[in-house]
């Protein structure tokens, strides 16, 4: 067996300019030894300081006599193919028959085996994880099956040579490559991971708050209930506490709600029926704007006209499935659900929404035709669809990637939709308390009385707070708690960018350093 280990050849090479031509290469071959070994143990023991070479792959020659066999893609150079005609052309053609070009698999192998001929297949597992990446992500469904049809053929069904550890990742090497090089938005995501389970043991400590009543499902659910999820727009994950445990979106449905509308007809329609100011007053108040329309999509009477908006002309079966189906992908086709009880409940107990209703149709806010009291219906229904942490902060992270899911890739709301989406929480999203969340926090959110906080960090991630105890505001205690800290240790507030502020940690920094009032210069 190949024995590896680092060599002189490897650092040179590794340094050079990707601008540098296979035939230059070559060309200084001589320089250098003429018998050498690879490894993926590097100084730092990473391939994450990979330099590649060569067309943007990386470029070594294998021990004479030994080669590394690896699949041609796009641009690649094959060593059977001719070589330019330059001086080198001789030197190149000798070469050839010594080895080719590794491919991106052998170099992830190599980096994981740390000089080892075969890895244990959780070895693996544990450096993904530790990159942010899930086994359950569906970009890696094909890796990952393919990694437990191997292990099954395998001797001992736990070790993997560099040959079958290539079958596994070779369908997915262009992520795994981008994760284990540290190329997403949180390069370290271990220690920011860490900083996050602090935050929310800081917030877990909190008393006091009320679990909401006036619904009478959402006074069943314990108060020691505490959960934060995040998703980054790279698809890293993180969560921490009570993440799995189902519960209605309530006022968290409302920026989706009014994201899809305006996905589906554009602002200018929208905004025919609703307004984009902050409103001063209580969310469910009975009240207008000047032009006798409510303040914003944030609060009841506005959310009441955009469930209108919702694929007008369908029966109220289709409506719900259409927002189902949408919300789903959002969600990166995680838990979605629905609460009959909760609806009954909301029904049942919503004199304040029917008058706000009938208030709304008497000042003409519908679109012509509309059916109030089925629009009341979907309403209700719309606030008793069930999410879980982890589901609502992909939710979260497809508006903070501009629209497309960051599990999918797949492309959900217009770029349009979510700019005046984000816009609209940032202003009142936290009911009473909006003013006061774009000052200290200073991020797009939105809070429910169920105890969700909606919250949208712009080209970083989505996170999903949810404790259930409310201040007097109707905003989670803990949340609020989680949020106002997390700005206070990371520089993700809207203006802590500006040049020369205060220094806060940067976790989109490889190393988390913080950032420099001379970093830039």
């Amino acid at each position: 067996m190949l024995q590896l280990r680092a060599s002189v050849v490897l650092k040179e090479l590794i340094q050079t300019s990707p601008k540098r031509s296979f035939s230059d290469i070559i060309r200084h071959k001589k320089t250098l030894p003429n018998a050498y070994i690879y490894s993926g143990a590097y100084p730092d023991g990473r391939i994450s300081k990979l330099k590649t070479v060569c067309n943007g792959r990386p470029f070594i020659l294998p021990l004479a006599g030994r080669r590394f066999l690896c699949t041609k893609t796009e641009g690649a150079i094959d060593p059977t193919e001719p070589v330019k005609k330059d001086e080198s052309v001789q030197e190149a053609t000798a070469d050839k028959k010594a080895g080719i070009l590794p491919c991106l698999e052998d170099l992830l192998f190599y980096s994981i085996a740390e000089g080892q001929e075969r890895i244990p297949a959780h070895k693996f597992i544990t450096a993904l994880k530790a990159t942010g990446l899930r086994t359950g992500d569906p970009r890696l469904k094909e890796c990952m099956d393919m990694l437990k049809v191997t292990l099954k053929s395998t001797s001992d069904g736990v070790m993997l040579d560099r040959h079958l550890f290539k079958k596994c990742v070779q369908s997915n090497i262009v992520l795994l490559t981008q994760a284990f090089r540290k190329k997403f938005v949180i390069p370290d995501f271990q220690p920011f991971a860490s900083q996050i389970d602090a935050l929310y043991e800081k917030a877990r400590n909190l008393s006091g708050g009320l679990v909401a009543d006036y619904i009478p499902q959402l006074a069943k659910f314990s108060p020691d209930l505490w959960a934060v999820s995040i998703c980054t727009v790279d698809g890293q994950r993180h969560t921490v506490g009570d993440t799995k445990v189902p519960f209605c979106l309530q006022s968290c449905v409302k920026p989706l709600k009014y994201a899809i509308a305006v996905h589906d007809h554009g602002t200018e329609y929208v905004h025919r029926f609703i307004g984009k100011e902050p409103s001063g007053l209580r969310f469910n108040k009975l009240f207008l704007d000047e032009d006798d329309k409510p303040h914003n999509p944030m609060v009841n009477a506005g959310a009441i006209v955009c469930t209108s908006l919702i694929k007008q002309g369908a029966s109220n079966a289709e409506k719900f499935d259409y927002m189902m189906s949408f919300l789903k992908m959002m969600a990166g086709n995680e838990y979605v659900g629905f609460s009959n009880a909760t609806f009954q409940s909301e029904r049942e107990s919503g004199d304040r929404n029917f008058a706000i209703g009938y208030y709304l149709k008497e000042k003409k806010c519908f679109p012509d035709g509309t059916d109030m009291t089925a629009v009341l219906d979907l309403y209700f229904q719309l606030c008793s669809i069930e999410v879980t942490c982890e589901s609502a902060s992909v939710m979260a992270a497809t508006l903070a990637n501009g629209g497309f899911c960051p599990i999918t890739g797949e492309r959900v709301l217009s770029p349009e939709s979510v700019r005046d989406t984000l816009s609209l929480m940032h202003s009142c999203g936290m009911y009473d308390f909006s003013g006061q969340f774009a000052f200290h926090v200073g991020l797009p959110a939105k809070s429910g009385v169920s105890g969700g906080i909606l919250l949208v960090v712009p080209n970083v991630m989505g996170i999903m707070c949810w404790s259930p105890p409310l201040d007097k505001l109707g905003n989670s205690v803990r949340g609020i708690q989680f949020c106002t800290d997390l700005v206070s240790l990371f520089n993700f507030h809207n203006y802590d960018n500006l040049r020369h502020f205060a220094k806060k940690l940067d976790p989109r920094r490889e190393g988390g350093e913080q950032r420099s009032a001379f970093s830039d210069l």
